[in-house]
């Protein structure tokens, strides 16, 4: 008996393996509070963002290595060069609540978006562009001009219009909805525990088991809210989290409880130049002496601890598919020279910029009975002097009262004047001594010393603070005055954005799966809700990046990015900074995550159904 045991044993253990099984709780800690759990204001909030998609779905979604691949839709026809999309949606879709998700939801969701009155962060994205319902499953949108990235636009999460197509625009941020929100992605929303002081401690969510694709295997997520990242680390350190993404790169030594994920983000992190507010940005010479001081391979190792890239143009290799520019080291001594040939000059170790003093220039002999504008000038030179010309009337006519002011004025400047030509006293000729004292002393405008001060604008995030804090370390050094202002990342992305409140705004960009360049850089794009943050205007790139919306010829695009990447380097509208990876830790009970592109930090939850905690075994299936 006991050897057929044993042969059981070893029988049961040689032909079955460890597979996922369904259970378990994953806790997640992140920094911040929800706002909006609405895919109709998330965006400028990372928490909504991760919320929404988790308990959202869309059309389409992102898959590994950021291929978009189908989602809600089952399939879907491009037209007419791209100006039309034809989408057919599943019928096994439903909402959290029961209720069937059709092309109602999604023309409502669009149209709520495309709507001013419930100022929607994405209303930019949905602009020009026309939907139609062709049946309930079936729905065709109409572009003013096609754009290969508009694929990803149709990631948005869908709302359920049953819900909200009550709700007025001034309701709508209001809603309790908000806080329990009902979508029909892969969890739902379950409970919301709050703080003695009415902030949001935690939210639980529960596997949706009736999700119309693959169910996922981890039961139930807890998403736990920190006030600031020193408060995560806390958590995370006594192990009461299973999952984070720390805000900044450095002291990150949390083996063996944690496993580090590195995931690859299509953005990058730059300083937008804006000459609205800062006159010195208008001067290419000068925005290119600030590119030449900054030293990226430092920055890259000294805050991110070389968890990322230095970036040099806006065009990423690993996005754009073309090569970026060569790095070359700075150079102090080029930038010295371009400042010095726009009329800067270094005093006691400051750079400040000189506008040399204006002065009048007198060519001729002046004397009794002289008229014309020169006379007039110089009695407008001598009335600056009390003492030599109090009655400092101008009449252009050198007369009694002229010439006793000109005596005067030479006695003053005996030394100068009359010693040299061997004269005792004043004679009241404008003679060439005396020309040459005035040219020296009769300022139309002084001097102007004009000192060269940056302050940059960023957020509140640590990461942001620490590259603005290593920048205004080199630009200090190198010996221009910085200041930095730093606000909630809320109303950066809310008021100082929408106003272009800024000189320099140290921020970053997210450039999408499919890389559209044109939202950020065409002069169109300068006013919100565009994305052209330095206000940047050139005609010849904004010939370049509509014909960019029109091509999909692989050759073409490259050729087309690398002229568009030419004159973004000349005219240096920002300095790009680094491109930072998304570093993500998770418990080592959790299986299943993998590395991969990224388009948002949020998507690290696309591969969520391949998650799991618990594990079972199962018998092999026969070759």
């Amino acid at each position: 008996m006991a050897s057929c045991f044993l042969l059981l044993i070893d029988f049961y253990f040689k032909n079955t393996s460890i597979v996922p099984a369904p259970g378990g709780i994953l806790r997640e800690g992140v920094v911040g509070q929800p706002r909006f759990i609405n895919p109709i204001y998330a965006d400028t909030n990372d928490v909504d963002k991760d919320l929404v998609n988790l308990i959202f779905s869309g059309l389409m979604k992102y898959g590994k290595d950021g291929k978009i691949e189908e989602d809600i839709a089952s399939g879907y026809e491009i037209q007419e060069g791209g100006r039309i999309y034809i989408v057919n949606l599943k019928k096994n879709v439903f909402f959290h609540d029961g209720e069937k998700l059709d092309a109602d939801d999604v023309i409502f969701t669009i149209r709520t978006i495309q709507n001013p009155d419930f100022k929607s962060p994405l209303l930019a994205k949905w602009l020009g562009v026309e939907i139609e319902k062709i049946s309930d499953y079936q729905i065709k949108f109409i572009l003013k001009n096609p754009y290969p990235s508009f694929l990803e636009n149709l990631t948005l999460k869908i709302l359920p219009a049953h819900i909200w197509q009550d709700i007025s625009f001034q309701n709508f941020p209001l809603s309790p909805y908000n806080f329990k929100p009902i979508g029909s992605g892969p969890y739902k929303f379950k409970s919301l525990v709050k703080n003695p002081d009415g902030s949001i401690k935690s939210i639980v969510l529960l596997r949706n088991q009736n999700y119309y694709q693959k169910k996922p295997y981890i039961n139930q997520i807890e998403l736990f809210f920190f006030k600031d990242e020193r408060d995560l680390l806390a958590a995370a350190r006594s192990g009461l989290i299973d999952s984070f993404s720390p805000l900044s790169f450095k002291n990150l030594a949390f083996d063996p409880f944690y496993k580090k994920y590195s995931f690859t983000l299509p953005r990058y992190f730059a300083l937008f130049l804006n000459s609205e507010k800062n006159e010195f940005f208008a001067n290419k010479n000068i925005k290119k002496a600030l590119d030449l001081i900054i030293d990226r391979e430092k920055i890259v190792k000294d805050v991110l601890d070389n968890n990322g890239t230095l970036v040099l143009s806006p065009f990423l290799p690993n996005v754009f598919h073309f090569s970026s520019p060569k790095n070359e080291a700075p150079n102090p001594e080029e930038a010295k020279t371009l400042l010095e040939k726009e009329g800067f000059e270094k005093r006691e170790n400051k750079w400040v910029k000189i506008e040399k003093a204006k002065k009048m220039h007198f060519t001729k002999t002046l004397m009794y009975g002289s008229k014309g504008k020169e006379v007039e000038n110089l009695q407008k030179c001598l009335a600056k002097f009390e003492d030599i010309y109090p009655e400092g009337k101008i009449t252009g006519y050198f007369g009694k009262k002229t010439k006793e002011a000109v005596i005067r004025f030479q006695e003053k400047y005996r030394e100068e004047i009359l010693k040299p030509a061997g004269l005792k006293k004043g004679n009241g000729r404008v003679g060439p001594k005396t020309r040459e004292k005035l040219n020296e002393v009769c300022i139309i405008e002084p001097e102007n010393i004009s000192p060269f001060k940056i302050t940059i604008t960023t957020g509140n995030n640590p990461l942001l603070v620490s590259l603005a804090e290593k920048i205004k370390e080199q630009l200090n050094f190198f010996g221009i005055e910085t200041e930095i202002k730093i606000y909630e990342i809320s109303k950066i992305k809310q008021e100082i954005i929408k106003e272009r409140d800024y000189e320099a705004l140290l921020f970053g960009q997210v450039l999408g799966i499919i890389p559209d360049p044109f939202p950020f850089w065409h002069s169109t794009q300068r006013r919100y809700p565009g994305l052209n943050l330095s206000n940047y205007k050139n005609k010849k790139l904004d010939k370049i990046l509509e014909d960019l919306r029109e091509t999909s010829e692989v050759e073409k695009r490259k050729e087309l990015l690398e002229k568009a990447q030419e004159i973004l380097l000349r005219d240096t509208p920002a300095i790009f900074i680094c491109n930072p990876n998304y570093l993500y830790f998770v418990s080592e009970k959790v299986k299943g995550v993998e590395e991969t592109l990224i388009p948002h930090p949020s998507e690290r939850f696309l591969g969520i159904q391949n998650w799991y905690i618990n594990t079972r075994r199962s018998f092999r299936k026969n070759k």
